[in-house]
């Protein structure tokens, strides 16, 4: 495996969650890392925490459906750490309902966030990574991307669609040392487990313990995976020179294919 000691990260949605444990992973692996999210106060708080472990940091207030946003990103960061050589697209939304209720605001702000910004992120990291022949870009799907997920459309073609993404993408950057992989979770330990939790009991008059069994019964392990889990998972992929175009499961064998 190779080392991230001394790589420029960017991981976006970092404020919280599985965003936040990537970022610590990766710095406590060595890498400095650009924490990039809408709210401020965590991704002030986890670039702090960015910096107690010795490495550089600077923490991006980011919207990633605001197209010109995006398109300055690259060199901010480069401003503050240098290159971006790891991208990690960790935003993401969700929105639940069946599709005869889904509205064109709903679907374009779940593509906008989940579709869109990754690819613009991408296309706007890519020119850096091909000039230094190495590059690592990790995309944080689901296992929506790879079944349909019921109520949950706009969430499951926009997942889908960031796999295809991703496999484009290690299609064209092999030959540059780029790879491109996708982390496919399944229900982990976030705020998103918890609003679905209370969304659930609220629509079928479940206790929020009967909620979360029902939420969790598909998976073999019974259980959530932990955000520090999924970290690892990233951690692994950034290492690897090899491992390109996959969509890794991190979801207690809820999809064995």
């Amino acid at each position: 495996m190779e080392s991230v000691e001394g790589r420029v990260a960017l991981v976006t949605g970092g404020g919280r969650g599985i965003g936040r444990s990537i970022a610590l992973t990766l710095a406590r692996a060595g890498a400095h890392v650009a924490v990039a999210a809408r709210t401020v106060q965590e991704i002030e708080a986890v670039a702090a925490e960015v910096a107690a472990l010795g490495r550089r940091t600077l923490f991006l207030p980011l919207d990633v459906s605001d197209r010109p946003q995006l398109v300055r990103v690259p060199e901010q960061v480069t401003r503050g750490l240098g290159p971006i050589e790891i991208l990690v697209n960790n935003a993401g939304i969700h929105a639940s309902g069946p599709v005869q209720r889904t509205d064109d605001a709903t679907w374009d702000a779940v593509l906008a966030v989940d579709l869109t910004g990754p690819f613009l992120l991408c296309r706007a990291c890519l020119p850096a990574m091909i000039e230094a022949g190495w590059g690592r870009i990790i995309n944080v799907s689901s296992i929506a991307g790879k079944i349909g997920l019921k109520y949950g459309a706009a969430y499951s073609a926009a997942k889908h669609g960031l796999i295809g993404l991703t496999r484009s993408l290690a299609a064209e950057g092999a030959r540059y040392g780029i790879t491109a992989n996708a982390i496919c979770p399944s229900w982990t330990e976030t705020q998103m487990l918890d609003d679905a939790v209370a969304t659930v009991a609220r629509a079928t008059n479940r206790t929020l313990s009967e909620a979360r069994q029902a939420l969790l019964s598909s998976s073999p392990l019974g259980r959530a995976a932990t955000a520090d889990e999924v970290a690892d998972a990233a951690l692994f992929l950034a290492t690897s020179g090899v491992i390109t175009g996959q969509a890794i499961h991190v979801d207690g064998g809820e999809v064995m294919a």
